[in-house]
């Protein structure tokens, strides 16, 4: 039913623009510099009673009692210069005047980019993989960027393969982006979408006045309080995404008689739940800027943020519970005390504050001068379920307790685990895993009261907690400046520069956040396999602190790992841009250092001598590269091009060995070497707008870090080290919009590419049970050459439309089909670990040989008899089914006097179209034989690839009150 309604729905809109005869006067404004659509325009036909203000998107429209003949249209904005345009208006005729401009009234020569960004572009504030494309795509009215940013983003869609690390993100001018993953957290300024309106965008490695920038593009976010609109903005907004309500309140001074400026922002996001089940959303958020204009040549502003949020967690489902339980089942939450409780909960509150000095030398000639702290916590919470206590029999020290997973999805909680028996399961297997069914779809929540029971009756025999609330702490306090340089050396050339510096110092810790009804915990390592003593009698290994053994900690205390890391980054850049009549291009360099450091608090019982206190210090020197060039065929026909040649510092992530527990750094890390190129055709005229490019970007010596439980590491939990990676990312992106009639646009976008692994990299492995070593299969490779990246679609088109009344409401549908999405593949599946048998490991390799950088082979013994058709099938990247989303866009506003009251919705995925946006392979079960069985399995693999689904049908709606 929806389809043929949607096609009826076009027809009809279509149809209705072509037959209207009515008196028209219509137009848009967008700012002289940057083309980008300006909101808030006062557009006034002179010596009549009609003015009206331009939308969201820069349009105006005119159509009921519109005075005849020769008449002035005045255009005006309070930080722009006003202008006049003379017209002459025929009965039953449109005047259609598209994209006037406007100059910025600003006193230095820094124009900035005043765009429009809808609220529910700028919601995407996770700062995970998921983002994106928040902040880099919504500042242009680029017909692709804009299909990536409102349509194609749901669906993990990367830009040219680029993950957001390889974006910048700024705020006044000072980089925001956290050097422990090398992306930005939306979280720290989440929630305060109306006083961050006012951006600059830099796509790609185009010129940028106050960064190098990286591959995925450039974004400053300006809070200056006298560039605001004065006025006030409240919204209430509500939706099943991922949060449930929103209210948001904002106001502006605009520069006031004293010259001063001010601008405050207050809003609260609210949920039990998003789309998927037990997610709770509360989010607090402030922002305030303060502006005090001393004079014509100098300016001072203060800026602060504060975005306090708190979100449950969901994750990747394996097909085998997704086929159980469906796309929106989390198993973090169940009900304590009839309310939903998540046992996985983000925690962000990390408060920003700016001081900005700028400072006009003369008219052609100016210095930004910045400084900023930012400080707080983040955190992610877990259950510990290895509470012990310690026994003494005989002289010898022991632990006792510890529980199972408490995890619903456990694989021993699922029907595949009865089925998978060797030589077949049985009857009664058959029965268990009908049983296990039965349970899981019945129920499937996690038990909270059986966690309070146990710690209950542990505590009244004396015996300390079995369960406890784990909090993984990140408390920083980074210190940031800058000194940005402007300057037009002449009427043709302009000169940019900046020197940069970031302190960072990183405290990471586990802390205790909720004994669940238990006394005290003891911290030690349940699973440590230790069967010699120290000379006190401890057992060593188990220490998470020696110097501190067998520690009963509380709620608030600290325990497991302990530790510090200062990341310092110095930097500076220099750009030259020239505009000609036919041709402008630019040449920009960047030179940076960057070290890191860790200093252990406690000192660990498997890593003596190499975990307490400061360690070595690590630093990275880098350079960069940049050039491009636009010819200007005609008015209608642009060439641009654009290259650039860095070396980029690993973030701290994937600088370190087992950082929790030791000062290791990881073997052969270093800094990435980055080539890239782009070539664009751009066509305009006043119907149709056009761009067309071609893009390849090559990268050499990257490291991938990640953690995990592994049966073919000799049933260990290790930190897995991919270095040496070489990965190259080649394709094309394609967006057009035409104007077809008044009220009607058409528009479309293509993205095609291929993004693959160049090299076979090497794999180390680190571990307690390694010490100071580390591990190796084989020759120490892995085999990716030829597979590709994961991280949403290769490939995405759009098609759809837009109908425009000059009634003040528009409506919009698009359909996106996205196809060549893969699975991300395990690296030590594609290793010598795949042909070694587990079960014939030396127990000598993992126990002996414990000197500083020692190296173990683990070659054990080799599967025979491997068929080789077998295992490529078994070897082969998973490529998920194509899909098609509809979504539907749409909004209204009024003007009553001086005020300005409207909404905007969204309904996404209007088909309810199931689909997986991407997954990983699991890494525990690795080896030939076991992925045999695992994949011939009756109900499926034990341990199967894990799956993200997307959302199923959604909205979004926003109402609001200008004035």
């Amino acid at each position: 039913m929806i389809r043929p309604f949607l096609f009826f729905l076009f027809v009809m809109l279509a149809n209705n623009a072509l037959l209207t005869q009515d008196t028209l006067v219509k137009g848009s404004v967008n700012d002289a510099i940057t083309n980008l659509p300006i909101v808030g325009v006062i557009v006034t036909i002179e010596d009549s009673s009609l003015s009206t203000s331009t939308d969201d998107f820069g349009q105006f429209y005119f159509h009921e009692n519109i005075p005849l003949g020769e008449q002035v249209l005045r255009i005006e904005h309070l930080q722009y210069t006003t202008k006049r345009y003379p017209i002459i208006i025929n009965e039953g005729q449109t005047i259609d005047i598209q994209d006037m401009v406007l100059t910025f009234n600003v006193v230095d020569n820094n124009a900035l980019y005043i765009i429009s960004i809808s609220d529910d572009q700028l919601n995407s504030e996770d700062d995970g993989l998921t983002s994106n494309v928040s902040g880099l795509l919504q500042s242009s009215k680029d017909a692709f960027l804009s299909a990536a940013a409102y349509d194609f983003s749901a669906t993990f869609f990367r830009p040219r393969g680029l993950d957001n690390a390889n974006s910048k993100v700024l705020i006044n001018g000072l980089e925001l982006n956290k050097q422990n993953t090398g992306r930005p957290q939306w979280g720290n300024w989440g929630g305060i979408n109306d006083v961050q309106r006012n951006q600059e965008f830099s796509m790609g490695m185009a010129s940028n006045d106050y960064s190098f920038g990286d591959l995925a593009g450039t974004n400053n976010i300006i809070m200056r309080a006298s560039k605001y609109r004065k006025g006030g903005r409240l919204s209430l907004a509500s939706a099943n995404r991922s949060y449930q309500g929103r209210l948001m309140l904002s106001y502006n001074s605009g520069i006031m008689k004293n010259n001063w400026a001010y601008s405050v922002l207050a809003s609260r996001r609210f949920g039990n739940g998003g789309y998927v089940e037990g997610t709770l959303y509360d989010a607090n958020s402030f922002a305030a800027s303060v502006e005090k204009q001393i004079n014509d040549r100098h300016s001072i502003n203060l800026t602060t943020i504060y975005a306090k949020n708190r979100r449950g967690k969901g994750t990747a489902l394996t097909d085998e519970v997704f086929n159980l339980k469906g796309r929106q089942y989390n198993p973090f939450w169940g009900e304590q005390n009839g309310k939903i409780r998540n046992s996985r909960i983000r925690k962000i509150e990390e408060p920003i504050i700016m001081l900005n000095h700028y400072w006009n030398i003369s008219e052609k000639t100016g210095i930004n001068t910045n400084i900023g702290y930012q400080f707080g916590t983040s955190g992610n919470t877990r259950v510990d379920n290895g509470g012990t206590r310690l026994v003494n029999f005989q002289g010898q020290d022991s632990y006792i307790g510890g529980a199972r997973n408490t995890d619903p999805t456990y694989y021993q909680n699922l029907p595949s685990y009865f089925l998978n028996v060797e030589g077949g399961p049985t009857a009664y297997n058959y029965e268990q895993a009908y049983i296990a069914r039965q349970t899981f779809q019945n129920d499937g929540q996690f038990n909270w009261n059986d966690l309070y029971t146990a710690n209950t009756d542990s505590a009244n025999q004396g015996f300390n907690s079995i369960y406890a609330i784990q909090e993984d702490r990140v408390d920083d306090k980074q210190l940031m400046a800058n000194a940005i340089f402007d300057t037009e050396l002449s009427d043709n050339i302009r000169l940019n520069a900046a020197v940069n510096y970031r302190h960072l110092k990183s405290e990471n810790f586990a802390l205790v956040s909720d004994l669940l009804g238990g006394t005290g915990y003891l911290d030690v390592d349940f699973f440590s396999d230790e069967t010699t003593e120290s000379t006190d009698g401890t057992l060593t290994t188990a220490q998470s602190d020696i110097r501190n053994p067998n520690r009963i900690v509380t709620e608030g205390e600290r325990y497991k790992y302990n530790y510090n890391i200062d990341a310092t980054v110095c930097s500076a850049f220099a750009q030259s841009v020239f505009n000609y009549s036919k041709v402008d291009f630019y040449l920009a360099g960047n030179v940076s250092t960057t070290n890191y450091q860790r200093e252990g608090l406690f000192e660990n019982g498997y890593f003596t001598g190499h975990s307490f206190g400061r360690g070595e210090k690590v630093q990275f020197k880098n350079f960069g590269a940049k050039a491009g060039v636009t010819y200007k065929v005609s008015g209608r026909h642009i060439l641009d091009f654009n290259g650039a040649y860095m070396t980029k510092a690993p973030n701290m992530r994937n600088t370190f060995a087992n950082v929790r527990q030791s000062n290791m750094l990881i073997e052969d890390v270093d800094s990435e070497i980055i080539t890239s190129i782009d070539a664009s055709y751009i066509f305009r005229s006043t119907i149709v707008k056009a761009r067309l490019t071609g893009f390849y970007s090559n990268f050499k010596k990257g490291t991938e870090t990640g953690f995990y439980y592994s049966e073919g590491v000799g049933n260990n939990l290790v930190q897995e080290a991919v270095t040496g990676i070489e990965t190259q990312r080649i394709g094309a992106e394609f967006g057009i919009e035409a104007q077809v009639t008044p009220t009607v646009k058409l528009k479309g976008a293509v993205s095609v590419g291929q993004y693959t692994y160049n090299n076979n990299p090497n794999l180390t492995f680190y571990s307690q049970e390694f010490g100071v070593g580390r591990a190796v299969f084989g020759n120490g490779t892995t085999n990716l050459e030829n597979l590709h990246i994961s991280g949403g679609p290769e490939q995405a088109l759009q098609l759809g439309f837009e109908y425009r009344d000059p009634g003040y409401w528009n409506v919009g549908v698009t359909a996106n089909h996205f196809s060549k999405v893969y699975v991300n593949t395990s690296a030590i599946k594609r290793s010598a670990a795949f042909v070694t048998d587990p079960e014939l490991y030396s127990e000598a390799e993992f126990q002996e040989g414990t000197a500083d950088g020692a190296v173990y082979v683990l070659t054990g013994g080799e599967i025979n008899n491997i068929d080789p058709d077998i295992a490529k099938q078994l070897l082969q990247q998973e490529q998920f089914d194509s899909y098609m989303l509809v979504n539907i866009i749409g909004g209204k506003s009024w003007r009553m006097g001086d005020y300005f009251a409207g909404f905007f919705a969204t309904i996404n995925n209007v088909l309810n179209e199931e689909y997986k946006t991407g997954g990983f392979e699991q890494s525990r079960r690795v080896d030939y034989r076991s992925q045999l069985v695992e994949q011939t399995n009756v109900n499926g693999p034990v341990f199967g690839n894990r799956y993200f689904f997307g959302n199923g049908t959604t909205y979004y709606l926003n109402v609001y009150v200008r004035f």
